[in-house]
């Protein structure tokens, strides 16, 4: 369990911030790294080549040891709406195939499949109510089957996916997986080199604890010689030598890095990713997840005083608590948490509760507070 590391945060005492899973602050040591890039970036005649390519060589390693892959399978992308973009160039799917993906998927990694189907395949939705979603996913899988586009945990509660079960299904029906790790990376453990999809996306600005604009997609090798989205020059061979640039080559540098975004360098973003993520490192993606998980359980025990349900959990990951009513959510339920400094957020039927190690009992204490303000105390 690690204690609250909130004196690494600019959080005030009266703010209750439980929306990690909507944007997390940034730590102390974050903005320092983004005011150090952004003071070197004044002085460009300090900056040389090899800096164009070591603090991003530097940030993919670091996100590869987060989700246990390779650095030489991670490419650099803005978005996880990018990742996914070059997952549907390079996924093969043919007329009458199908897409299997859940029920309020956040868009990102739905927007692509429907454009793709659009030649004739078919996108087949999974849902499963107060249910095992895995079990309905694995249902879903079947000889028409030509990729699973999922997350590790559904965005609006978190109902959790068991992706080594879905990617065992997939393989032996010939299917590719593609996930979007926005919601999970950094706070709940995944090891790529079991589930082994073919592409993996993930933005920083949520569980990464980074900053907007900045993500990573895991390439599986067998798609390392695929179709990029961009043309650019610093993923191709020899791009180093910048003497060298008008020699034209059509060879690209090895592993994932045709996938890249252009100007990955990125001199002020960067070295807050590094800061993000070597602090995640040092604390353990396995400590986090464990501790998140004891955080949202109390919450949760304390939330059924008031009528409020949740999933169980065994079914959700632990880092997400989606907070359901009897009826529907509450009109102004956000305004007035907010005007008592609490902050969460609603998707879908759910009140999303999202913690992370900054978080204390008091900021509990004031999201009940709130809670039996806009319900009535309990008794």
């Amino acid at each position: 369990m690690i204690p609250s590391q909130r004196h690494l945060f600019d959080l005030p005492d009266d703010v209750a911030y439980f929306n990690c899973a909507y944007m997390a602050p940034l730590m102390h040591a974050v903005v320092e790294a983004g005011t150090w890039g952004a003071r070197r970036k004044a002085r460009p005649w300090e900056i040389t080549a090899p800096d164009f390519f070591s603090d991003t060589a530097h940030a993919r390693g670091l996100f590869a040891r987060i989700v246990n892959a390779r650095a030489e399978d991670v490419a650099v992308v803005p978005a996880a709406s990018y990742g996914m973009a070059v997952a549907a160039r390079n996924l093969p799917l043919g007329a009458g195939q199908t897409v299997v993906v859940l029920k309020d998927q956040f868009p990102s990694n739905l927007y692509p499949w429907l454009a793709a189907a659009r030649a004739g395949a078919e996108l087949v939705t999974v849902d499963a109510p107060d249910g095992d979603l895995t079990a309905a996913v694995l249902a879903a899988i079947d000889e028409r089957t030509a990729i699973a586009a999922l997350p590790h945990c559904r965005w609006t509660d978190g109902a959790l996916l068991d992706l080594e079960a879905i990617g065992e299904r997939l393989r032996a029906a010939g299917a590719a997986l593609a996930l979007d790790l926005t919601q999970s990376a950094g706070a709940l453990l995944i090891d790529l080199a079991k589930v082994r999809p073919a592409f993996a996306a993930s933005a920083c600005y949520k569980w990464l604890m980074g900053p907007y604009s900045f993500g990573f997609l895991y390439v599986h090798p067998d798609y390392h010689d695929g179709e990029p989205i961009e043309y650019g020059w610093a993923p191709r061979a020899g791009s180093e030598d910048f003497a060298r640039l008008v020699d034209y080559r059509d060879e690209y540098a090895p592993g994932a890095r045709r996938y890249d975004v252009g100007e990955t360098a990125n001199f002020h973003l960067t070295p807050m990713v590094i800061a993000a993520l070597e602090q995640i490192l040092e604390w353990g993606v396995e400590n986090i997840a464990g501790t998140l998980s004891a955080r949202t359980a109390a919450i949760a025990e304390r939330a059924r005083a008031l009528g409020l349900g949740s999933q169980p959990a065994e079914l959700r990951a632990g880092h997400f608590l989606g907070l359901k009513f009897a009826g529907r959510v509450p009109r102004g339920l956000l305004e007035t948490l907010a005007r008592e400094n609490v902050y969460v957020s609603v998707r879908g039927s759910s009140v999303r509760v999202t913690p992370h190690l900054y978080n204390t009992d008091a900021d509990v204490d004031r999201l009940f507070a709130g809670l039996e303000r806009v319900l009535g105390a309990p008794g």
